[in-house]
């Protein structure tokens, strides 16, 4: 065989050893340094009182009782007629005052959303439902 078989034969083989030493050493860098890394947002909040309390001519708030009589400030109103009724109430009140309603747990579903949709008919955009923790 000739010189030049021999190096056509040959199959070299490649060590990596010393690239796999490399990349572990470097991941163990980036493992150490990415959680040190710390990521700031400037965020800007709104700033609220603690001593402020919505006033109560700020706010309505609607009570409902488990017998469907609904109470607004000193009216009393049945649930029957209670759209006309609020829709008459309200027509001095300004519409973006908030609105909060608060219905006995054992009332139906229905009841309570015919109360809701009933105010935002009457013009009134920020209507909450009041729950107990």
């Amino acid at each position: 065989m000739t010189d030049e078989e021999l190096q056509l034969d040959e199959k070299p083989e490649l060590n990596i050893t010393p690239l796999v030493d490399v990349m572990l050493v470097l991941l163990a860098i980036l493992m150490v340094s990415v959680p040190s890394i710390a990521y700031q947002e400037n965020i800007t909040l709104p700033r609220g009182s603690k001593s402020q309390k919505l006033s109560q001519d700020s706010m309505l708030e609607v009570r409902v009782s488990i017998d469907r009589k609904i109470y607004i400030r000193d009216n009393v109103y049945e649930f029957e007629g209670f759209t006309d009724n609020f829709t008459l109430f309200s027509a001095p009140f300004d519409k973006n005052m908030q609105v909060f309603i608060r219905a006995d747990k054992n009332l139906r579903y229905d009841d309570v959303i015919y109360i809701l949709k009933s105010i935002k008919e009457a013009g009134f955009l920020r209507v909450s439902l009041v729950t107990s923790a």
